[in-house]
């Protein structure tokens, strides 16, 4: 089963989008899977409210802190290439969705859904395999 196919599933359990993508690809950083679904629960939903960042992407991004923070907690070194990778990915998740915040995407102002949650979940799949390389 592909990434994309373990996230689909994930949301279809009910996992919110947040979950699902970083469910899906988890084992592969050696992430305790109870952990990261408690630690993503907050982020479905545009962070609970549909006024944010998508959490498809959120969950992306949370991949890319599991995979390239130094995890020093006295002195990290690593923030700023984590901060450009995650706005590479930022970018390349808009323009595979058409926008980033998730009443924008459902259309919920406008009436036109930009992008369904399937296909958030499928585009933060791939932008984390892209630049994650998972």
């Amino acid at each position: 089963m592909t990434n994309k196919e373990k996230a689909i599933a994930l949301h279809d359990k009910r996992y919110n989008c947040a979950q699902a993508v970083l469910l899906s690809m988890c084992d592969e950083l050696g992430v305790d899977p109870q952990t990261a679904f408690k630690m993503a629960e907050g982020f479905g939903l545009g962070m609970g409210s549909m006024e944010n960042t998508c959490g498809a992407l959120s969950g992306a991004i949370m991949l890319a802190g599991l995979k390239y923070s130094d995890g020093d907690l006295e002195s990290p070194k690593t923030k700023a290439s984590t901060y450009k990778l995650c706005r590479d990915m930022t970018e390349a998740f808009k323009e595979k969705t058409g926008a980033l915040v998730c009443k924008d995407l459902k259309g919920i102002d406008t009436g036109v859904v930009i992008c369904s949650c399937q296909d958030c979940i499928r585009a933060g799949v791939e932008v984390a395999e892209e630049f994650l390389g998972l």
